[in-house]
C-alpha cells in the first residue's frame, strides 16, 4: 500500500513561483510513474507532469512546458513540482499520483494511488 501526502500549495500572484512536495510511504515499484495532476472547479482532472521512477524520464503537459519542473528525491521518497511563471489558469487543486502506467502518463485510470491534494491559487 502506498500513501501520498502533498504539501506546498498556497496563494501567489501571477509570475510567482511555488514548489509542491509529495511525500510517499510504502513501496514504490521501480516500474511506477509518479505524477502530478490538477483539477480546477468545473473541469476534468488533467495530467500536469510525470516522472518514470526507473530512469527519471519526465513528461509534461504542453501548457506547463518550460515553466514547471518535476523531480524526485529517492532517498527521501519525495516527489516535487517546481512551478515558475505561474498564471491564473494554473489555479487548481494539485494531486500527486503513483501507479504502473501502460497507456499514457496523463490518463487518470492508470494510477492506483492518490494524495488528498493541495490548493494552488494564482491571482492576476
Amino acid at each position: 500500500q502506498v500513501q501520498l501526502v502533498e504539501s506546498g500549495g498556497g496563494s501567489v500572484q501571477a509570475g510567482g513561483s511555488l514548489r509542491l512536495s509529495c511525500a510517499a510511504s510504502g513501496y514504490i515499484y521501480s516500474t511506477y510513474f509518479m505524477s502530478w495532476f490538477r483539477q480546477a472547479p468545473g473541469k476534468e482532472r488533467e495530467g500536469v507532469a510525470a516522472i518514470r521512477t526507473r530512469d527519471g524520464t519526465t513528461y509534461y503537459a504542453d501548457s506547463v512546458k518550460g515553466r514547471f519542473t518535476i523531480s524526485q528525491d529517492n532517498a527521501k521518497n519525495t516527489l516535487y513540482l517546481q512551478m515558475n511563471s505561474l498564471k491564473p489558469d494554473d489555479t487548481a487543486m494539485y494531486y500527486c499520483a503513483a501507479g504502473s502506467v501502460y497507456f499514457g502518463w496523463n490518463r487518470r485510470n492508470e494510477y492506483n494511488y492518490w494524495g488528498q491534494g493541495t490548493q494552488v491559487t494564482v491571482s492576476s
